[in-house]
């Protein structure tokens, strides 16, 4: 099993950054409980990073992601932009799951 990470990685109600193997791909992860959703750290209205220092993300009341750049708010669930320039429109999901405390790639 190839772990991006522990689950207790990943505050819950925050976000981690990490690269995807095998190419680097960024990626945000982001926690609920025991659940948690991937993304690739990339905001869908300019193609920026979501971080506003490299690895530091803002979110609010562990239910949305904001983009440091343009203040959208994207859902944990489902990636969905609620507000903000880009309103509409999601990130870019990576399929994870959770087995026995890890964070793994769906389907690894």
């Amino acid at each position: 099993m190839n772990a991006l990470c522990a689950l207790e990685d990943i505050a819950d109600g925050g976000a981690l950054a990490l690269e995807a193997p095998p190419n680097g791909v960024p990626l945000v992860l982001l926690r609920r409980r025991g659940e948690v959703w991937a993304y690739r750290n990339r905001c869908p209205h300019f193609s920026v990073p979501l971080d506003y220092r490299p690895g530091e993300f803002s979110t609010y009341r562990g239910q949305v992601l904001m983009c440091a750049h343009h203040s959208a708010l994207f859902r944990f669930e489902d990636g969905h932009c609620i507000e903000g320039p880009c309103e509409g429109s999601r990130l870019e999901a990576v399929p994870v799951r959770v087995v026995e405390g890890w964070v793994v790639m769906a389907g690894a």
